[in-house]
């Protein structure tokens, strides 16, 4: 109820400056060599799979930039905790990629958007009734499950001969959430 009560609030408002996980990114760029993408190989589309099998980069295909010159290819793959900003120069027969690793609030917020939707991208906006009201719901419902839980741990407090096995069953719910959010880590 945590993970969703928090996650939740989180997603629904990311100018909180303590969930900003872009300025700690660990970013890398390197250049490779490619055989350009043929003539069977029809659209934008197309290409970035091709680009991306070479490159062995798996993820999804966000938006490819619009291309004057036919020789340049740039375009975005994303996947939860990595970013890769990819230009492939195919007179060249080269690529440069720039990755993007980000931290947990990052693989968070990924696990939970949707695609090619930022918040903080001022191209999109809440601009549909029923998004704003689930936003607003979902406030609602992540503030009442943290008052549900902080009630109920009061109550369980309140009620020594409880104490001792309480303790148990919350040290077990920590350690198997805490096990489920590291292991999403090492998926991704």
């Amino acid at each position: 109820m945590w993970l969703f009560a928090f996650s939740g609030l989180l997603l629904n408002h990311p100018s909180w400056s303590f969930t900003e996980f872009w300025t700690n990114r660990k970013q890398t760029n390197y250049e490779r060599e490619i055989t350009p993408p043929g003539p069977e190989v029809k659209g934008d589309l197309g290409q970035a799979r091709e680009l991306m099998r070479q490159l062995a980069i798996r993820g999804e295909i966000l938006w490819t930039t619009t291309r004057t010159d036919p020789n340049q290819f740039e375009f975005q793959v994303r996947r939860p905790g990595h970013f890769f900003f990819i230009k492939a120069e195919l007179a060249r027969k080269r690529v440069t990629v720039q990755q993007s690793d980000v931290n947990l609030w990052g693989v968070m917020k990924a696990l939970h958007s949707f695609t090619g939707v930022q918040m903080d991208d001022p191209r999109n906006t809440r601009d549909w009734a029923l998004t704003s009201l689930w936003a607003y719901s979902m406030d609602a419902v992540a503030a009442g499950l943290i008052f549900m839980v902080l009630s109920s741990l009061y109550m369980w407090f309140k009620l020594p001969p409880k104490r001792f096995p309480g303790a148990v069953a919350l040290g077990l719910g920590c350690l198997i959430c805490g096990l489920f959010c590291v292991g999403l880590r090492w998926l991704f």
